[in-house]
């Protein structure tokens, strides 16, 4: 093939790959209200998840065991209770969850089981605008968690209602960095053989050694850099900068970078996937 006859493919490939990640915002919204209106009347099973769940696990491990550790000959980290160091780190962590959830059996639904997201490109909704629609809920969700994790915190002396307040956009993002990989992870399986994998190897382990209950420098040196490779921990750092007042202006720019970077390229890569399962 000639050099003129191969630019002229690859114009052509990128015209596709623009046609393909070519957004309706109106139509994206429309994939937002389905599943709001879902939401609605399937809320009350999350209750645990929302709820009982930030009050149990700052109940336990931030006063519980923080007290044991405040107490400790190290005193933890030092000039910081322990609760107030766990909970920016909890706050992401459960964000990561949350996205999780939202990003695999949901998407495995959409796509093969109730086949929803079908039914929706046979009206003038294209895959990207399901992917985004789908990115928009899972922000609403993480909005919603969020809040009542931040309330729980400040009643439990954890953090102030405003930095509270602050580290929540961060905590969403963390999230939706989480979100769009996951759902490209998804959308190209045939079931949902993978996703107990994916929680019991990828997830619980990030929530473990990203920074979440200790500083990843009492790791072993040889996996602290994949620790620092983690969207969790450029989220926790992110959200323990804010509560506890001690942002880092170049390290907070690193942390956005790289949260940014995992949720355009993850919706980019679900886009074109979503459109190799719902079109061709």
């Amino acid at each position: 093939m000639s050099r003129v006859a191969s630019a002229r493919a690859a114009m052509a490939d990128m015209g596709g790959l623009r046609a393909i990640l070519r957004l309706r915002p109106a139509s994206a919204v429309r994939v937002l209200e389905y599943h709001l209106l879902v939401y609605r009347r399937s809320w009350r099973g999350t209750l645990f998840s929302t709820f009982l769940s930030p009050v149990l696990f700052l109940a336990a491990i931030g006063v519980g065991l923080g007290s044991l550790v405040d107490q400790g000959p190290a005193g933890g980290v030092p000039g910081v209770a322990y609760l107030a160091f766990l909970a920016p780190g909890l706050l992401a962590a459960q964000a990561m969850q949350t996205a999780t959830f939202e990003s695999t059996y949901p998407v495995m639904a959409g796509l093969i089981w109730r086949r929803t997201f079908v039914a929706m490109v046979t009206a003038p909704v294209r895959p990207f605008d399901v992917v985004i629609g789908v990115l928009m809920f899972v922000a609403f969700r993480l909005t919603l968690v969020g809040a009542v994790f931040v309330l729980v915190a400040v009643v439990f002396g954890a953090v102030d209602l405003v930095r509270g307040i602050a580290m929540l956009p961060a905590a969403v993002l963390t999230g939706l960095a989480f979100a769009a990989p996951i759902m490209a992870f998804s959308a190209a399986q045939k079931g949902d053989n993978a996703f107990s994998a994916l929680f019991r190897f990828v997830i619980t382990p990030l929530f473990l050694f990203s920074g979440t209950f200790f500083p990843i420098t009492q790791l072993p040196p040889l996996i602290q850099p994949i620790a620092f490779l983690t969207p969790l921990w450029h989220g926790v750092s992110l959200a323990r900068g804010i509560a506890l007042g001690t942002i880092d202006a170049p390290l907070a720019l690193l942390n956005l970078a790289v949260l940014v970077g995992f949720l355009v390229v993850g919706a980019l890569i679900a886009g074109i996937i979503f459109w190799r399962k719902l079109v061709r």
